[in-house]
C-alpha cells in the first residue's frame, strides 16, 4: 500500500479534498497502481512549530 505524506500549513477541508484527489490521481497514473491502493496523509504544521533560517515561521511573517 503506497503512502503519500504532505506536510504543510493549515488547509481548508476543500483544499485537503483536492490534494488527496490529485495526489492519488497522479501517483496512480505514473505508477500504474490502482487508486484504491493509495493512502494520503496530511500533516498540518502551525507556524510556531516550523523554523527556517534560524527563525520561526511565525516570526518571519511579521
Amino acid at each position: 500500500m503506497p503512502v503519500i505524506i504532505f506536510e504543510g500549513p493549515k488547509l481548508s477541508r476543500e483544499q485537503k479534498s483536492e490534494l488527496v484527489e490529485k495526489f492519488t490521481e497522479i501517483a496512480s497514473n505514473v505508477t500504474g497502481i490502482g487508486r484504491e491502493a493509495f493512502v494520503v496523509l496530511i500533516k498540518e504544521n502551525e507556524p510556531d512549530n516550523v523554523g527556517v533560517g534560524g527563525k520561526l515561521l511565525s516570526e518571519l511573517k511579521k
